[in-house]
């Protein structure tokens, strides 16, 4: 996993790029008023909680506002449909992304593809999740949940709603064990604690800037961990893959979009102030306490490692022939 040392690190090359002060960079107005920051996903999970952290050090690097807009629904797709399609490409509408923007492709109809209708900013990070039960669940492993469903034991996991990483990552479960588990999509993954606290719901994948206090709390337990290898803050919950599921390296990741057509200059600009908030040391905080890993920032690379994301969903859909159900 990543540490402060790690994005400090990241910050430290990213600094080597001439990124002078966003104001100086260009002689034009923009931005002569507020940026609108699209968050499609519920209040206070990771998304809301990073999106605003990084929407004040861009409003610093911008001298110009970064107001978080929160457009949850459809697993992220409302607020993605919102700026592909609705949203005037000006520069002044932009897309906090996730993981679901990738997988929407393969598992969802969509009334816009983000492949087209969508440019690539910045990246910023990728968050491992957590195999959830609730402190008074009788599962106490992994083996536990499998061996309760092979014996026919109904298992219901929660997801923040469709397509979203807490929803694949579950369906990815059942096909690597080879059980059975009705999904329940929730608004977001804190609409599902309250279900997952009382045992109403057997599991739930989270990400790890939501998980963690939970975990610390003592409200739910930690199970297993998505990412390849153990977490520094977490060194006695396994990772999925050691437990023999092996088709388990996956995050949750997080960056910046804009509607196609928006002035490449005014991109440039948002590119900047994004990579420079990167650096700013509460972004790095953040990034460090929730557990995340680096991914490609300057948006044409980041550009590159999204449609390789896409496809790595789409291969997994093929080849497993993974089915999310009615959406």
């Amino acid at each position: 996993m990543a540490t402060r040392r790690t994005f400090l690190g990241t910050a430290a090359s990213l600094a080597t790029v001439p990124l002078l002060p966003v104001a100086a960079q260009a002689a034009s107005d923009y931005p002569s008023k507020p940026i609108r920051m699209v968050v499609p996903y519920a209040g206070g999970g990771s998304a809301d909680v990073l999106g605003r952290v990084l929407a004040e050090a861009m409003s610093r690097s911008l001298r110009q506002s970064v107001v978080v807009d929160l457009k949850p629904g459809a697993g992220g797709n409302l607020g993605a449909e919102l700026v592909a399609k609705s949203a005037p490409g000006d520069g002044y509408s932009l897309l906090f992304a996730s993981v679901s923007l990738s997988t929407a492709v393969s598992f969802t109809k969509l009334s816009f593809d983000p492949r087209k209708d969508l440019v690539p900013v910045a990246g910023v990070g990728t968050l491992p999740s957590l195999l959830l039960v609730g402190a008074r669940s009788p599962y106490q492993s992994v083996a536990d949940i499998v061996k309760a469903a092979g014996r026919g034991q109904p298992i219901d996991f929660a997801s923040a709603g469709y397509t979203t990483g807490s929803h694949l990552f579950g369906e990815l479960l059942k096909m690597e064990a080879g059980i059975e588990a009705n999904h329940v999509p929730y608004r977001g993954s804190g609409a599902a604690y309250p279900d997952l606290l009382a045992g109403r719901i057997a599991m739930m994948f989270d990400v790890a800037g939501s998980a963690v206090p939970q975990v610390q709390a003592g409200t739910v337990r930690a199970l297993a961990i998505t990412s390849s290898r153990r977490s520094k803050s977490l060194p006695d919950v396994p990772t999925l893959a050691e437990l023999g599921y092996k088709g388990f390296d996956v995050g949750t990741w997080f960056g910046f979009f804009v509607p196609a057509g928006t002035p490449a200059e005014a991109t440039t600009r948002l590119e900047a102030a994004v990579l420079q908030s990167l650096s700013a040391p509460e972004v790095v905080t953040r990034l460090a306490s929730v557990m995340a890993d680096p991914i490609p920032g300057p948006g044409r690379d980041f550009g590159r490692w999204y449609l390789e994301d896409v496809e790595r969903w789409a291969k997994l859909a093929r080849e497993r022939k993974i089915v999310v159900g009615d959406k």
